[in-house]
């Protein structure tokens, strides 16, 4: 069936053999997510964990737009974009596990995600930081005439380091091919974003660098896959960094060890009926791209994949303690 979905009298190319992909990573990422926060509870996954239910849209849209060839660079709440990526669900959970057929050998758990064969540069735990970072593999990628860009998601928390404007800075004045990614949840940990930006806005800072830039609903899949697409082709166009702003929300906690004193549960509520799992499936459903029990059929596959998963974590191996010092200075394993 080669039906097209329109939005905005605008075409997406999304058929229906794409539509089902983009469902099943959505759910796919929910599920995983769920169950981490399942094994978290039981103590099978310790330290930090982030969950990224809500936002999964925002991943699998600017996932969709890029190549794979890309260089990618997240925050610590980077399962869904590693999962998208296609690290394998199993070595995710076994680092998590924090044994050794994980994909940094269990050394970095959930906020340390990273496979250099998939070009998959972290997970990194400090904010801001991985921003100069990407700066750079776009300026390398410039230098040897590279044909391809950098994506650097981030949240809104990020927006108010000092990172973030030395990095946009740069970007411009070096003029790199850099997807500059702000998955804004509007919370940075546990303070508002009206606490904490003057103007919340945050596209319209890009323009203080010169820096073209868009915002998008990050709860529709659709409208985040037009928004990627289009800046993904000015930036193959002009060699010039892009600013897009996802505006989403997690429906979880910032963290497990958080108490969530900060926002009301109601607002929680009113975001959940935005959804944008049911709201894409029930998309799909209304132009015949799927049906429920295609949908049923996806869930029972997805639950039998993250069981396999689970089953790799649980049967991998502890790191010998007498490799403790492996891996701290010098020999890394890239």
């Amino acid at each position: 069936m080669n039906t097209k979905i329109t939005i905005e009298n605008k075409t997406s190319p999304v058929d229906q053999e794409t539509a089902k992909k983009l469902l099943y990573q959505m759910m796919f990422i929910r599920r995983f997510e769920e169950k981490s926060a399942e094994l978290y509870t039981k103590e099978k996954i310790r330290g930090f964990l982030h969950l990224y239910v809500g936002e999964e849209a925002v991943a699998v849209g600017i996932m969709h737009a890029l190549n794979p060839g890309d260089n990618l660079l997240c925050t610590y709440r980077e399962h869904g974009q590693a999962l998208v990526r296609g690290l394998d669900p199993g070595v995710i959970m076994a680092e998590m596990y924090g044994k050794q057929e994980g994909c940094c050998k269990g050394r970095g758990g959930s906020m340390h995600l990273f496979d250099v064969s998939r070009k998959f540069f972290g997970g990194n735990a400090i904010v801001a930081g991985h921003l100069p970072m990407a700066v750079g593999m776009a300026l390398a990628d410039k230098k040897m005439k590279n044909n391809q860009i950098t994506c650097c998601f981030f949240g809104e928390g990020a927006v108010a380091e000092g990172e973030f404007h030395e990095a946009f800075n740069l970007a411009s004045l070096w003029q790199v091919p850099i997807l500059f990614v702000c998955e804004n949840n509007l919370y940075a940990m546990g303070t508002a974003i009206r606490y904490s930006h003057a103007q919340t806005n945050l596209e319209l800072k890009a323009a203080g660098y010169n820096i073209s830039a868009g915002s998008v609903d990050g709860m529709d899949l659709l409208a985040v896959i037009q928004a990627s697409q289009h800046a993904v082709e000015i930036i193959q166009q002009t060699g010039k960094p892009y600013f897009l702003v996802c505006n989403t929300y997690r429906f979880r906690a910032h963290s497990m060890f958080d108490a969530e004193l900060y926002r009301e549960k109601q607002e929680v509520e009113v975001w959940k009926k935005r959804d944008p799992i049911p709201a894409f499936s029930k998309l799909l459903l209304e132009h015949q791209l799927v049906t429920e029990q295609a949908i049923k059929e996806l869930e029972k596959k997805i639950d039998m994949e993250i069981q396999q998963a689970v089953d790799f974590a649980e049967a991998g191996t502890w790191e010998p303690i007498d490799q403790l010092t492996n891996f701290v200075y010098s020999n890394s394993i890239i």
